[in-house]
């Protein structure tokens, strides 16, 4: 493989149609491109031994593959997405696509959850692929909050909230944490959480810790003025009190019953801004993104592209997205227009409501 990705303004025409024909040859038929095949459809008189040292190069950059040694050529994900990317040419949305999505929208008097299901039906129909629908984020008051760890980098929060809303939320939780310290966050989160949305939530925790950073303040500051402890990282996530002629830091002090009040302090101070952190990253999780084959470690077994368009509320803000999701020969050409004109409705729908 080559050192560098390639670029398909880097390409000489020829290349460029040679590979542009088997993408487009093997997402209509979902069979592998051969040489003889293209040698009647290129827009130059070349030969088949041509084009197959033309493919072999492209196969060399990454682009092409082949499933089986006498076989022809079928794009790789790489080429994939530097097809979509680069070359793929977008077609007029179909009329009568068009007709079935717009029947969606047409009842004023259908909730937003049904009107967004009937959405996702419409798509799954015209598309004959799986929709994706995710629906703006809820504000009600939060009834329950559950942490739930997949693996070391990706974990997931559970969000009930009092009006029978259910929410599942995918984020990277902060380094270290372990699924002990991530149901000791959906505890506290519980006991304060009734009667509160999500972001009061992070106004109440911000509160508990400007108090208890307060609290260290009073107790210690005897210590500091008279010279017995200093403070280190003052204001800052990882803020320690060095205690003078013990040559410890606070954790490892004699049992003085300030000092012992204050490491205490100093722990729950701890355990609340990991808590917010949670609670930041929980706001904020699931970002959209558009996926091809592996890409997507959900995707990756088997074969599946996303397509996924964003919808925006009356502030131009993005409250969701819409998608399909099909095998990675999708027809992107039709797909494309049909997602994005959905999402366009969808945003256009909930601005007119809000």
């Amino acid at each position: 493989m080559p050192d560098q990705t390639p670029n398909i303004a880097q390409m000489n025409d020829r290349s460029r149609e040679v590979f542009r024909r088997v993408v487009e040859g093997y997402l209509e038929s979902g069979a592998p491109v051969g040489s003889r095949s293209l040698t009647r459809t290129l827009s130059e008189q070349v030969s088949a031994a041509t084009i197959r040292n033309v493919m072999q190069d492209l196969e060399y950059l990454g682009l092409l593959g082949s499933p089986h040694v006498s076989a022809g050529r079928v794009p790789t994900q790489l080429g994939l997405r530097m097809f979509v990317d680069g070359l793929l040419e977008i077609g007029d949305l179909d009329g009568k696509d068009r007709q079935t999505i717009d029947q969606t929208m047409q009842s004023t008097d259908t909730d937003v959850a049904t009107m967004l299901d009937q959405v996702g039906q419409a798509l799954s129909g015209v598309t004959h692929g799986a929709s994706l629908v995710l629906t703006p984020k809820h504000e009600a008051a939060i009834k329950h909050i559950e942490f739930v760890s997949l693996n070391k980098d990706r974990a997931l929060v559970v969000l009930v909230f009092a009006d029978g809303h259910v929410e599942n939320r995918i984020f990277t939780p902060p380094p270290g944490q372990t699924p002990s310290s991530m149901r000791e966050a959906a505890n506290f989160l519980n006991a304060i959480a009734e009667g509160h949305t999500l972001s009061e939530l992070g106004d109440v925790i911000a509160r508990e810790i400007k108090a208890r950073r307060r609290e260290i303040d009073t107790l210690a500051a005897d210590l500091v003025q008279s010279g017995l402890a200093l403070w280190q990282n003052e204001g800052e996530a990882t803020e320690r009190l060095i205690v003078r002629g013990r040559g410890n830091l606070l954790t490892e002090a004699e049992n003085d019953g300030d000092l012992d009040r204050i490491r205490s302090l100093f722990d729950d101070l701890e355990r609340k801004r990991d808590i917010a952190q949670f609670l930041d990253l929980a706001q904020d999780g699931d970002g959209v993104r558009i996926f091809i084959g592996s890409e997507n470690k959900l995707f990756s077994l088997t074969g599946s592209s996303l397509v996924v368009s964003p919808y925006m509320n009356a502030d131009r803000k993005i409250i969701g997205a819409v998608g399909v999701i099909g095998p990675t020969r999708l027809n992107y050409g039709r797909i494309v227009p049909i997602v994005n004109y959905t999402a366009q409705l969808v945003g256009k729908m909930i601005a007119d409501r809000s």
